[in-house]
């Protein structure tokens, strides 16, 4: 099978969902198929497709555009993501790979650090479909309460988010459940992408914009929506760096993570499609220190009254922290992407 790389799963009508960009390929019945990560970006039709398949289930989010803002002469687009059901953008990638696939009675799994999961438990409940979720022992305790409230089973699944994949990995092998893979699959980009989608509709004009990476799904579906035609910049904790070492390196490899905003911003290896995706159309990715993420989430907060999570306040990092400069007069996007926050964390923060 040339070009392709597969995950359990079952398309609809014994179809593959997601074929293969220009080369005649054959699939496997029942797994879920992957591109050859040679052929990204995806194809904005591809995003078009998930939108109109998830609009029912998400918010459209708003843009908010300040003339001037956070030290920038230029206008500065917030895209209020934090504002998504379950308290990020992962509801749109969990609802399309749900709404993609015939799911059997094990249900769905999921490894997260707790917006993914909190996502497809909210996905799950909102279809009817059981969802089981495993979680590394770093993951927040506000996010876990989250993945609860929705009814998914949560799961620790050990030290590091890592350990959570192999663990969800091997209960989809024993179940036959429909894994949902917070970034290495076509249908969680495709979703992401939509972000990108309505944000230029709302706000047609933007040069750059600034974007938090994880595992790296989200800047995936946004730099395929906007490839080419807007400046798309990556943000990474210093300590969680997983796409700046693959580009750097020309090729995923595994990092330490050891950061303020791990529980979100903490993929040990952004994998062959993520990287795929990006270093054809990401144009850098600029790194943050813990204190700087620190201190925009604090300033959301105090100046703006937005109560974000550290990883929700890392592309605003780069802007406040000078790790990103932009250009005089350049209209500038943020993506404020999270708002699953210990409260009293931030209230501490704040001081």
């Amino acid at each position: 099978m040339r070009g392709l790389f597969a995950w359990p799963g079952s398309p609809k009508n014994g179809e593959p969902f997601f074929r293969d960009r220009g080369t005649a390929t054959r699939t496997v019945p029942g797994q879920l198929v992957f591109p050859d990560p040679a052929m990204a970006p995806l194809p904005r039709s591809t995003i078009q497709a998930a939108h109109a398949r998830i609009a029912p289930h998400v918010r459209r989010t708003p843009a908010w555009t300040l003339p001037s803002a956070f030290g920038h002469d230029g206008p500065v687009s917030l895209k209020l993501e934090f504002l998504q059901h379950a308290g990020s953008f992962k509801a749109r990638g969990a609802f399309n790979t749900l709404l993609s696939h015939e799911i059997a009675p094990a249900g769905v799994a999921a490894a997260s650090g707790g917006n993914h999961g909190a996502a497809v438990a909210y996905a799950a409940r909102i279809l009817g479909v059981r969802a089981r979720i495993f979680v590394p022992e770093i993951a927040s305790p506000a996010k876990v309460a989250v993945i609860r409230s929705h009814g998914a089973e949560v799961m620790i699944g050990g030290a590091r988010y890592a350990d959570a994949q192999e663990a969800c990995d091997r209960s989809v092998a024993a179940s036959g459940a429909l894994r949902v893979h917070p970034f290495a699959a076509e249908s969680t980009v495709a979703g992401q992408g939509t972000v990108a989608l309505e944000w230029e509709e709302d706000a047609p004009d933007l040069d750059t914009v600034l974007v938090a990476v994880g595992g790296g799904g989200l800047i995936s579906g946004v730099a395929s929506w906007w490839a080419g035609r807007v400046k798309v910049v990556g943000v990474e904790p210093e300590g969680s760096r997983a796409l700046h070492a693959a580009l750097e390196a020309g090729g995923p490899v595994d990092v330490e993570v050891n950061s303020v905003a791990a529980d979100s911003l903490g993929a040990r290896n952004v994998g062959d499609l993520v990287y795929g995706i990006c270093r054809k159309s990401v144009d850098h990715v600029a790194l943050v220190t813990d204190g700087a993420i620190r201190a925009a989430q604090v300033l959301l907060w105090r100046d703006w009254r937005i109560a974000t999570e550290p990883g929700g306040a890392a592309a605003l990092a780069a802007l406040t922290s000078g790790a990103y400069h932009p250009s005089p007069g350049e209209r500038l996007g943020v993506l404020l992407c999270g708002a699953n926050v210990d409260l009293s964390n931030l209230a501490e923060a704040a001081g």
